[in-house]
């Protein structure tokens, strides 16, 4: 028995959700399994690239809508720093576009916030071992690709035909565009607050209407804080 317990490993989880109450049921359900041991908590997403860069945790609960920088973001410097940490995302915006997003990102994962204690366990381990899972539902990274074709390709605008553009994410840049358009302020107004020519500016814009596939940087405004990215409250601080 005892030579049995030794070969049980321990993985690491780590919690990002603003709400206090929320992380602690997610610590509550983490808890119930042995083979799950927290390893850090954070509310922000500049404090869970800090902790995880310390603790190295194996999986992160991530919100999509936190402050200072959105899951998303998170989830994409968070892979790009430690590419075996698996993440999932955690959000009440439950859509097969916001899926398409996040599997872009980098996550391994995705569910809705009033998701099952046991379904949520179970997926833990499954992104642990390397399974890209929606719901109940655990696929290959080959089977995740044709399951957002499948259902983002109907979408207008459809998809792009290769791997490496579908999962082509917005730069941090192009993220840090984007939250100072949803504030109201122009092009100039942006380059001058990031240092940057009018020029880039406009190529940011481009590209980042091209990635969400809107028409104008309205749209795209409306986009980001429709689907949690930059919430209202951090969009109206800059005004």
């Amino acid at each position: 028995m005892l030579e049995q317990e030794e070969t049980v490993s321990n993985i690491g989880v780590m919690i990002v959700d603003d709400h206090p109450v929320f992380r602690q049921g997610l610590r509550d359900v983490v808890e119930t399994d042995p083979r799950l041991q927290i390893v850090g908590e954070a509310s922000d997403g500049e404090t869970a690239l800090a902790i995880a860069g310390r603790e190295q945790p194996n999986v992160v609960l991530m919100d999509i809508n936190l402050p200072t920088m959105n899951g998303l973001q998170v989830t994409r410097q968070l892979r790009e720093e430690s590419p075996e940490i698996s993440v999932i995302m955690i959000t009440g915006y439950d859509d097969a576009e916001q899926v398409f997003h996040a599997f872009r990102a980098g996550a391994s994962a995705y569910c809705a916030k009033d998701i099952a204690p046991e379904e949520l366990i179970e997926m833990i381990h499954a992104t642990h071992e390397g399974k890209y899972v929606v719901g109940q539902q655990q696929m290959t990274y080959e089977e995740m690709v044709d399951w957002i074709e499948e259902r983002i390709g109907r979408m207008p605008g459809g998809l792009a035909q290769d791997d490496e553009e579908i999962f082509e994410p917005l730069t941090p840049r192009q993220m840090e565009v984007l939250e100072l358009v949803t504030r109201g302020l122009s092009n100039k107004e942006i380059a001058y607050k990031m240092h940057i020519s009018h020029q880039t500016v406009k190529n940011h814009m481009t590209a980042i209407l091209r990635k969400l596939r809107c028409q104008d940087r309205t749209q795209a405004a409306v986009y980001a804080l429709s689907h949690g990215w930059i919430r209202l409250d951090d969009a109206q601080s800059g005004n």
